[in-house]
């Protein structure tokens, strides 16, 4: 297996995919022959099409894309003891921490230079959260993961710009080009924001990966969650983002709760903040995260999702919040999850209906429909788990960083 900085092709960029690609579908697969709702046939054979090839590992590969989205699925389809995908997953091991090593490199100088972060730096999806989430699957001693922690840690950290004090995850670029945020923006969600950060840094800490002043950076970013939560009937919410003035003023332009979505809802939110009291031994942290959770599963709240996916669909929600009761003191979770069940099972019909080929993209891998994050790949993957009442054998959702 080779890797590539390369210029690829549009069928070659989109193999290695796991948001969108061929790299989603087969992560599918995988999960479904090691419960055994299917057999290796299909899996191996969508495996070997996603490593078909060159491998992107150049400055804007990550977690979802590229070497590093390979390492994760070649790393799930190891754990039934799989060896020949253990050898080929350690092949990438060396391309993944030269990558994560040039990224930090290029963050430190940015911070020194005292410019604004951007996505595509820290985020989950192609950034070093993303990364590190990795690499605390593949190799949670390493002095490399070590390092992102402390980078995250680092972007905790306040710094003035102009009189003002902006997060350190600030960045001056839109969260979308559709939604403009003049100034810049500071972002909440797991997806891009400080949700994600404090995922990483909880799951590392709770499994024993710490480092100096990691214990306070999450006690930091759980401040942050505080001074910005909001109250409604329906329960706590946070925005997705706040801009210049918003932060400024310290009042928000957003007045109604945004839906409870994995990415950038409360969903994704309140599993971060669960995760953060477990690592820190805060109950009450903890059963204030547990009780937002509970909060996002009623009836009305579930009827604001209206598509399946995983990002920001009733699939991200089920799945978060399956893994957010396994973990939790408040039976509430536990006791909505028939009901949010339901409603992604209704979901997933739709979409079938919608698409009218959900059989077909799932085996083909193509793009778009098959993709993992808002397609059928991601569906599927949360109704496997549903079924099986069990967490996914290949521990797939670890790349939504709530587990």
């Amino acid at each position: 297996m080779s890797t590539s900085t390369a210029t690829l092709t549009a069928e070659e960029a989109t193999r290695q995919s796991l948001a969108t690609g061929t790299a989603g579908a087969a992560l599918l697969h995988i999960e479904k022959a090691l419960t055994g709702s299917a057999g290796w046939g299909s899996a191996h054979a969508h495996i070997r099409k996603v490593v078909a090839g060159p491998i992107d590992a150049g400055a804007h590969a990550g977690l979802y894309y590229g070497a590093p989205a390979i390492g994760f699925l070649l790393h799930a389809a190891s754990v039934a003891g799989r060896s020949r995908y253990r050898s080929a997953a350690t092949a990438l091991d060396a391309s993944v921490l030269r990558l994560a090593h040039r990224r930090l490199a290029a963050a430190v100088a940015r911070m020194e230079r005292g410019e604004s972060a951007a996505f595509g730096e820290y985020d989950l999806f192609y950034g070093l959260t993303g990364i590190g989430a990795l690499l605390l699957r593949r190799m949670p001693g390493s002095d490399t993961l070590a390092d992102i922690l402390c980078y995250l840690i680092r972007l905790s950290r306040p710094r003035d710009e102009d009189g003002l004090e902006l997060p350190g995850w600030w960045v001056d670029h839109d969260p979308d080009p559709i939604l403009p945020t003049p100034g810049g923006h500071t972002n909440f969600g797991v997806a891009h924001g400080a949700a994600g950060l404090l995922a990483l840094l909880g799951l590392a800490a709770s499994r024993g990966c710490v480092v100096d002043g990691q214990r306070e950076a999450i006690k930091d970013l759980c401040a942050w969650f505080d001074r910005w939560q909001q109250h409604s009937p329906e329960g706590p919410w946070w925005p997705q983002w706040v801009t210049r003035e918003e932060l400024r003023t310290g009042r928000l332009a957003c007045t109604s709760p945004v839906r409870p979505s994995w990415c950038y809802g409360a969903v994704g939110i309140s599993r971060a903040l669960q995760l953060a009291g477990i690592a820190t031994g805060d109950p009450r942290r903890r059963m204030a995260a547990e009780d937002a959770m509970a909060a996002c599963l009623t009836d009305r709240q579930l009827d604001r999702i209206t598509e399946a996916g995983l990002c920001h669909g009733m699939a991200g929600v089920y799945q978060t919040a399956y893994r957010a009761a396994l973990d939790a003191h408040n039976p509430a979770i536990g006791q909505r999850l028939p009901a949010v069940a339901e409603a992604l099972t209704r979901q997933a019909a739709a979409q079938h209906c919608k698409t009218g080929q959900h059989s077909k993209t799932a085996q083909d891998g193509r793009a778009g429909q098959s993709g993992l994050l808002t397609g059928d790949a991601g569906v599927a993957l949360a109704l496997e788990t549903m079924r099986q009442s069990t967490p996914p054998r290949s521990g797939w959702d670890a790349c939504l960083l709530i587990t």
